[in-house]
């Protein structure tokens, strides 16, 4: 055992981190989102802990704000990358006084807002989004009578 150094958990340290009212202590990636980072972010890191790494790191230093004051689904990492999140309780005993500690559930990276500019107001881009489905439905429903 001689030189070889262990690694512990310091025991001043937090295991969760606060974003917004959510303490989060567990960062889960979908498939969907590893597809989406390496297509959308970063080619060629599509690694599922590389990925849960960077996003634990952003959450310490505090990178990570949410995109809308009031709606907690969608964030903005360093002020360029839009991801989704959604937010399960952890199960077990809380160690915490304040609240139960949640996972984050990385749904989707949408991308980055200085290659999409699409991506700087959301509400209108989806909401144009809809329009031009349904005026695309409409169509081609009156192509087929």
């Amino acid at each position: 055992m001689r030189d070889k150094a262990t690694e512990r958990w310091s025991t001043y340290e937090p295991f969760f981190i606060a974003l917004g009212d959510k303490k989060v202590a567990d960062i889960v990636i979908t498939n969907h989102a590893k597809g989406r980072y390496g297509d959308r972010v970063d080619s060629g890191h599509e690694d599922a802990e590389e990925i849960a790494a960077w996003l634990w790191e952003c959450l310490q230093t505090e990178r990570i704000v949410p995109y809308y004051r009031k709606e907690e689904d969608v964030y903005l990492i360093d002020d360029d990358i839009v991801m989704v999140a959604e937010f399960g309780e952890l199960t077990g005993p809380y160690p915490v006084e304040s609240g139960p500690l949640h996972k984050m559930i990385v749904v989707t990276f949408l991308g980055r807002m200085s290659e999409t500019i699409e991506l700087r107001d959301l509400k209108s881009y989806y909401s144009w989004l809809r329009h031009s489905r349904r005026m695309t439905l409409m169509k081609n429903n009156r192509k087929k009578r």
